[in-house]
């Protein structure tokens, strides 16, 4: 299951007992719609052992803001509240895939 990450939540999830996977969008974005449904499938496939968040960059620029997010759709991979992997542009499941696999 996505969760909508925001100002208020970001700590929580970044610092939780899960790795946390964020992807980092708008809503002007056409990679990021490409880029949508893949994220959402793997919400779906690793449920209970990651969290998978979508943060949008128009609303929580300061998150975007503290992880020099320049470009969109970027995807930070977070463990025990660390940036441990980035992806930068659309991507295929399986390259998105692995990267989730880096963090279990």
């Amino acid at each position: 299951m996505e969760v909508q990450i925001t100002t208020e939540n970001f700590e929580k999830l970044k610092n939780g007992n899960m790795p946390l996977v964020v992807d980092f969008w708008a809503t002007w974005c056409g990679p990021c719609r490409m880029v949508a449904p893949v994220i959402a499938e793997l919400a779906e496939e690793y449920d209970g052992r990651i969290v998978v968040g979508k943060c949008d960059v128009e609303e929580n620029d300061d998150i975007a803001m503290d992880f020099g997010i320049r470009s969109i759709p970027t995807i930070l991979f977070f463990k025990n509240g660390e940036v441990v992997d980035k992806m930068v542009g659309a991507a295929p499941k399986a390259k998105i895939q692995a990267k989730i696999e880096g963090l279990l």
